[in-house]
């Protein structure tokens, strides 16, 4: 039986960290991994040879920058998901998250979304965007599903 493609994305830092919590599952599925290019990433590539692709690091922070990164980003989200054609996206945001979730649902993909560890009581901006179409989203603090009530209340990720 083939395993199922698995693209877990997320952009870097705490929602990588998070993320990188479910690295027990990347052996027993056909996995791949997409972050944000940071010297501190590129160790994932010795780690997980063959499965690592990178995005274009920005945040709105770069504001000069940001819609031409965001552009970027999107058409080489694209070219991965062409690339990769993933059963399941997995991710825990933030905006490099968000395109790559939007191509998946609208080619086939089932996209499983876990909302921050960070925030207890407020949306993040790509859990708004993603939680109307996400075929599992999964929050980490009981008080969230007030916020999201279809949600599935799933405890700590670490």
């Amino acid at each position: 039986m083939e395993k199922k493609r698995v693209l877990f994305i997320s952009s870097t830092g705490g929602h990588l960290n998070e993320l990188l919590q479910l690295k027990d599952l990347f052996d027993r599925y056909d996995s791949y991994l997409i972050t944000e290019k940071t010297k501190s990433n590129l160790s994932l590539l010795k780690k997980y040879p063959g499965k690592v692709s990178f995005l274009v690091y920005g945040t709105k922070s770069h504001f000069l920058t940001y819609p031409f990164r965001l552009f970027w980003n999107c058409c080489k989200s694209l070219y991965f998901y062409l690339k990769i054609h993933p059963d399941y996206i997995i991710t825990t945001g933030t905006h490099t998250a968000g395109p790559m979730c939007c191509i998946g649902k609208i080619l086939g993909s089932r996209i499983i979304y876990i909302e921050t560890f960070a925030n207890i009581h407020s949306k993040t901006a790509t859990g708004k965007l993603i939680y109307p179409f996400a075929d599992m989203f999964i929050v980490q603090w009981e008080s969230m599903k007030k916020l999201y009530p279809d949600s599935i209340y799933g405890g700590w990720i670490f």
